[in-house]
């Protein structure tokens, strides 16, 4: 009988208390007849709880950075307490119960003896962890733990819980934490979720106006306030994918506890259902399951992470996208909610459809005017093509200096790279798991990304603060079959520097898959130095020019602003018929071909050099050069093409099959010509005039053309557009 009370009580929370609907009671037959995906996380939980449970009670004094015992330690006690509250509502077991309590009472001994954690370094210092951030980590996770088995508690139990643990918790990041507390940031976000989950459960008003509203309830901060200016129209967070992934946990999670305690909020479809499109937004963010690495980005990141299980259960639960039971599918995970069960059973009975990744744009910014980042799709299948234009804001202080910069994806490979962040993630060897210094020196340069570099110089002289009060803006974009158009410019990275970049997918006569052409113009005054770097993945296979090589030793490009850290290989003049160079990246080739002109020089690189701790990945680099120039124009293109397969001694076509690539300037038009070896000519033709009902003409060739509108493809030698 006592059983039979516990499982009622802890599925019955006193009145005000954070709510958690009754579900899934698995036991005996019920468990049988659980949904195999939700079966496989209990019992995976279970395995996690089950180590912990045997390990015992272990909450240390606070002592280590990221990656340190300590640090972990704490770790997995906010993941197990979470997961047995879990398990205890849905089994009714109360060794689960016993656990939750017992660790929370250590923590009601604990926590009133923590000042600032000695391992602070320059960041907001938290109390369990050497950040703020972790604290309110550790909080989003527990709370829901303690929520699920407070009202089993003796009364003297929760007392001890709710006044030495998450009362303190909750002031410390809301009132000693303030600065935190009130910015417009992700750390915020897991702050500001943390306490009105507490609030919630507490029935503390006061604590859960704090955190909707910001500290003096104005309403200029707050998790209200952080949906309205952290997210473009298009659900596109401005720190990027990856942060993008970190924040919306906090942000889901708490929506949802908003929205079961407060439904007349409508938390999901204030502004316009902005926390369901920045769901949908981080998974178009994606290329393999991998988020594009944008700004201080970790590459390991998926959307095998526990953010996105919850994130996807909690927004298939609002909206019944059959597309997200697709990425459920994917993931092969979910979580113990009343969410998770829901999206488990109708992945079970086969409701399910493939999520529909699709070319788009997505403006950056509150009202969508700080730049945008577009995304070309071609095919389907884990081994399409994707092109991605970064043409955002800064990012904040997670933002990188890499105006107009860009990926491309293709074969299931990262072909054109972002290098992400310097950081090995809780490697206690590595800086204690921060951020590196190379990350500073090199990840966030402008020379460590796809991005045009005036006078070895960073964009905005590296200065972040300056950097944040501008953004590119977006001139054109267009989707359609056969040509696939970005174009963005700035004006503000340089003083009197005007960079304009057009990144187009085309198909081309006599091609199978279509070429990826990168046309960036830049005109400023005296006497400049442009750096057009590519870094690429693959392994050269030739090279149309002949390089002068540096074999004996590896002179440094430059001294400072990420120059430093690049070692030159070999460099070349070529001429327009040399003018390429092949890689091979697993079994597909890739040949990278540019226009030529005066004072032009090819650089062949490694990131590397001046690292004498080994922080930095070694990787390839092919730098364009046009020097004592007031202007620049870059063309290229990259040509995916033939096979080899070495496991058969096969090969196919691994020479280009594009005999030239030519650029005409008539007019304001640029025209690009790409020729295959079969005689098939193809233009790019770009006006840039937004007007699509405006017609243009030029000659090219001899042969007269037209088209309409911004930009358009050309079938040369007739045959028509």
């Amino acid at each position: 009988m006592r059983h039979l009370l516990l499982i009622f009580a802890a599925l019955m929370l006193a009145a005000g208390g954070l709510v958690f609907p009754a579900h899934a009671k698995a036991n005996g037959a019920e468990q049988t007849a659980l949904p195999p995906l939700y079966k496989a996380e209990m019992e995976r939980a279970r395995e996690l709880v089950s180590g912990m449970i045997e390990q015992g009670v272990v909450v240390p004094v606070p002592k280590d950075p990221g990656g340190g015992y300590t640090h972990e330690q704490h770790k997995r006690n906010f993941r197990a307490i979470h997961l047995a509250g879990q398990l205890f509502r849905i089994t009714g077991d109360v060794k689960y119960r016993d656990y939750v309590r017992d660790n929370l009472l250590a923590y009601a001994d604990l926590y009133p003896t923590l000042g600032d954690h000695p391992a602070k370094a320059n960041q907001n210092v938290g109390r369990l962890f050497w950040q703020v951030l972790n604290d309110a980590m550790w909080l989003v996770h527990t709370v829901q733990g303690y929520g699920e088995i407070r009202n089993t508690l003796t009364a003297e139990e929760r007392d001890r819980i709710d006044n030495n643990v998450f009362r303190p918790a909750a002031r410390f990041l809301s009132v000693d934490s303030k600065r935190t507390f009130n910015l417009i940031h992700n750390h915020a976000t897991w702050a500001t979720a943390g306490v009105g989950m507490t609030g919630y459960l507490l029935g503390d008003q006061d604590m859960v106006d704090r955190a909707l509203l910001g500290s003096d309830k104005s309403g200029e901060t707050g998790f209200l306030r952080q949906t309205e200016l952290l997210f473009s129209p298009d659900g596109y967070y401005t720190e990027g994918p990856y942060y993008q992934r970190f924040a919306l946990l906090p942000f889901m999670a708490f929506a949802d506890a908003i929205s079961k305690n407060e439904p007349e909020r409508q938390i999901f479809e204030h502004r316009d259902g902005i926390l369901k499109k920045a769901l949908t937004t981080t998974i178009q963010l994606t290329y393999g399951g991998y988020f594009f690495p944008f700004n201080d980005a970790i590459r390991d990141k998926s959307l095998n992470t526990a953010e996105l299980y919850e994130g996807v259960a909690i927004a298939y639960a609002e909206t019944g996208d059959p597309g997200l039971l697709g990425v459920a599918d994917f993931q092969g995970r979910t979580v113990l909610s009343e969410n998770g069960l829901k999206l488990s059973r109708d992945l079970a009975e086969g409701k399910a459809k493939p999520f529909d990744f699709k070319s788009m744009l997505l403006s950056d910014g509150p009202e969508g005017d700080e730049g945008a980042v577009a995304v070309f799709r071609h095919g389907t299948g884990p081994k399409h093509t994707a092109l991605v234009a970064k043409n955002s804001s800064q990012g904040m202080g997670h933002g990188h200096f890499d105006k107009l910069s860009w990926q491309l994806y293709d074969n299931g490979n990262e072909i054109v790279r972002d290098y992400g962040a310097a950081r090995f993630l809780n490697i206690e060897a590595k800086e204690g798991g921060r951020y590196l210094p190379e990350n500073e020196s090199w990840a966030k340069q402008s020379i460590a990304h796809n991005a045009l570099v005036v006078n070895e110089t960073t964009h905005f002289d590296g200065d972040a603060e300056v950097a944040d009060t501008f953004a590119p803006e977006q001139l054109y974009f267009s989707a359609e079959t056969g040509l696939k158009v970005s174009t963005a410019t700035i004006n503000t990275a340089y003083a009197d520097v005007t960079m304009t970049r057009s990144l187009v997918m085309m198909n081309v006569e006599g091609l199978d898959a279509p070429v990826t052409i990168d046309l960036m113009r830049a005109n400023g005054e005296g006497s400049l130095t442009f750096d057009l770097p590519l870094h690429y993945s693959g392994h050269i296979m030739e090279t149309g020019f002949e390089p002068q090589r540096n074999v004996v030793s590896r002179p440094v490009l430059g001294a400072d602003d990420g120059y430093q850290h690049i070692w030159v290989d070999a460099t070349a003049t070529p001429t327009a018929d040399k003018a390429f160079m092949t890689w091979l990246l697993d079994g597909r080739f890739y040949t990278y071909r540019f226009v030529p002109q005066d004072n032009f020089q090819v650089i062949l690189a490694e990131s590397g050099a001046n690292d004498p701790n080994f922080n930095l990945r070694r990787e390839p680099i092919a730098l364009q050069r046009i020097s004592d120039s007031d202007r620049a124009t870059f063309v290229s293109i990259i040509e995916p093409h033939g096979l080899y397969d070495g496991a058969t001694e096969q090969t196919i076509d691994s020479r280009s099959l594009v005999a030239s690539l030519r650029h005409i300037e008539q007019s304001e038009y640029d025209i690009v010509i790409v020729e295959t070896k079969s005689g098939a000519k193809t233009a790019l033709a770009i006006s840039y005039d937004n007007d699509p009902d405006k017609q243009h003409s030029a000659t090219i060739d001899g042969q007269d053309v037209s088209w309409t509108g911004f930009a358009a493809r050309i079938k040369l030698g007739g045959g028509g557009n």
